[in-house]
């Protein structure tokens, strides 16, 4: 990398960290810290909603889709786009408009009003779980993404590089200084995906030059040439498919739907930044923006670069790389922008991704700290949230939850199937019972309670168990799944070469989700190949259901206890009517 490059990030990324330190002088207690006073407007918001919802880790994992499957892979954000619409009609007016939620910081402060101490502590423990995933989702991917561009610098010392940086400045900032740096960031990551990704990847394809020069872009008469050739390049490299929107499965649409659009009622970063907008319209009105700044805007954005670093691998022009063929489909675009981007343009453009990663990651581990402080902590020993200690208290926690989840992503290596995994546990233990207490008049505490924790448990389960091609013993995984194997080669498969049993097994695994639980001996197929969160929210639905009418809450207007002291007391609990 040229030390131009190196130097516009080094800046970009001090820059960052003395945003974090500004605002570390400004913050006064928990109120700042966690929701930025409670007086953010829309626009500010609205940025700042889909910088973490989308953020690095979708960034780059869009990437990943688009280049493995081409522009079907937009239809991901388009759930996202369908979650924040839902939520701006449904479930903002019901936050926003109730005056009992007026002081409260987190998510399941909402359980401890409407259900009882134990509901609220089971599900900030989700919660923080859930986050402190997604911590570890972003910091991997900004590890993918420096690794790949920058020479010699192995993903370990990316991942450690990352987390420093995003656990330092999180430490320091407080929700003022994530929601202002959102709006710069994700400022910073269109214009770097507008006018330098997209446009000088997609010319790169064309064929016939090394690397672009500054000179040859303000040559129309180059540009209108070249753009030929990379259009007769994209057809003739990729298959028809990659270009349609229609190269998708309704299962996978399902499996998509299933995980994300649940996770805007019930996202512990999403609830921070509705109780730190003015009213409930401005909250509406940021929630709009940001779905629509989603889907179409980021989604084909994020898998266009995917396809154009796909067209540049068949044609080779990663081999200088020692990456002929990619086998990471994530690590596609950091190669494309490494190969094509002239010294200075690098630089901006990576300030831009890592913009993005920087922008989700402060936010979740927020997040993950305030479920631990808030619902937590604060469930054992009485905390002040206007006390100075509390906000030093805040900080510590966040740095013991950013050191942990950098530990976690140094064990996984999928950035995509890391943020999903995380949405599904959360997904699957909160949303039937937010949705209970939101918009159903009868109560049962015991209700909430296991179907939180069956729900999660399911979906954990069940996502562990999913088998995979193993890079041994091939011959023993083929033993329990040979009755999946297609009818002319369900006798004969003994007789295939390792390789083209590794095929095989590959191709079953593909077409079916199998589940092995070795400590019941049990393998089966998940119906329709469907995602196994679908499976734990239905059994949370169920086990909601029988409980609230077996075990309803004695009497429904005094059911509310104690969860935090900034959740309880400052204002009394509206009487329920009917």
């Amino acid at each position: 990398m040229h030390y131009i490059d190196l130097t516009i990030f080094v800046l970009y990324m001090l820059a960052m960290l003395g945003v974090g330190f500004y605002f570390l002088r400004k913050n006064e207690g928990a109120d700042d810290y966690y929701v930025g006073g409670r007086n953010m407007s829309s626009g500010h918001i609205g940025l700042s909603v889909v910088a973490t919802d989308v953020g690095g880790g979708f960034s780059i994992g869009l990437g990943g889709l688009g280049f493995a499957m081409g522009l079907s892979g937009s239809w991901m954000l388009f759930t996202g786009l369908l979650g924040a619409w839902l939520a701006a009609v449904f479930l903002i007016p019901k936050v926003k408009d109730n005056p009992a939620f007026a002081k409260f910081l987190t998510f399941p402060q909402i359980f401890g009003y409407y259900f009882n101490a134990r509901v609220a502590l089971l599900a900030g423990i989700i919660s923080a779980i859930g986050y402190t995933g997604f911590t570890s989702s972003q910091i991997l991917a900004g590890a993918k993404l420096a690794s790949g561009t920058f020479i010699n610098l192995d993903l370990n010392t990316a991942l450690l590089i990352m987390g420093i940086i995003a656990v330092v400045y999180t430490v320091m900032g407080g929700m003022k200084a994530v929601i202002y740096t959102d709006t710069v960031q994700w400022a910073i990551l269109m214009s770097g995906l507008v006018f330098i990704g997209i446009p000088i990847s997609f010319l790169a394809v064309g064929g016939g030059v090394e690397q672009i020069s500054f000179s040859q872009l303000f040559n129309l008469e180059w540009l209108s040439a070249q753009s030929s050739r990379s259009m007769a390049a994209i057809r003739t490299t990729l298959p028809p498919e990659f270009l349609s929107l229609t190269n998708i499965t309704w299962q996978q649409l399902v499996n998509w739907a299933i995980t994300i659009i649940p996770i805007w009622f019930v996202g512990m970063t999403l609830y921070q930044r509705i109780y730190a907008c003015r009213d409930a319209k401005t909250a509406r009105r940021a929630w709009y923006l940001a779905g629509l700044f989603e889907w179409p805007i980021m989604a084909f954005m994020g898998v266009s670069l995917g396809i154009l670093a796909r067209v540049a691998a068949e044609q080779g022009m990663f081999d200088a790389l020692g990456a002929g063929a990619v086998v990471d489909p994530e690590t596609g675009l950091p190669m494309l922008l490494r190969t094509v981007l002239p010294v200075g343009l690098m630089g901006l453009m990576l300030s831009a991704y890592f913009s993005a990663i920087l922008s989700t990651a402060d936010s979740c581990l927020m997040a993950s700290s305030g479920n631990i402080v808030s619902d937590v902590i604060s469930h054992f020993w009485k905390i002040d949230p206007d006390a100075p200690s509390t906000l030093r208290l805040s900080q510590i926690v966040t740095l013991a939850v950013g050191a942990f989840a950098l530990w976690l992503a140094t064990t996984m290596t999928n950035v995509l199937d890391l943020m999903l995994y995380s949405y599904a546990f959360m997904v699957s233990g909160l949303f039937v019972p937010v949705l209970g207490a939101l918009f159903w008049k009868r109560r049962s505490s015991v209700a909430a309670f296991w179907a939180m924790l069956i729900g999660g448990v399911v979906t954990v389960v069940l996502q562990v168990s999913m088998l995979s091609a193993p890079d041994t013993d091939l011959t023993g995984l083929a033993q329990s799944l040979h009755p999946y194997f297609p009818a002319e080669v369900s006798s004969t498969w003994v007789s295939l070469s390792e390789f083209e049993l590794q095929e095989l097994l590959e191709r079953t695994l593909s077409a079916h989700s199998i589940v092995h639980i070795p400590w019941l001996n049990l393998t089966f197929r998940l119906p329709l190949n469907l995602d196994p969160n679908l499976f734990g929210l239905t059994a949370s639905l169920i086990l909601y259901i029988t409980l609230t009418f077996i075990y309803p809450d004695k009497n429904k207007n005094t059911t509310w206890q104690k969860t935090t002291v900034s959740a309880t007391t400052f204002t009394p609990r509206p009487t329920h009517k009917g």
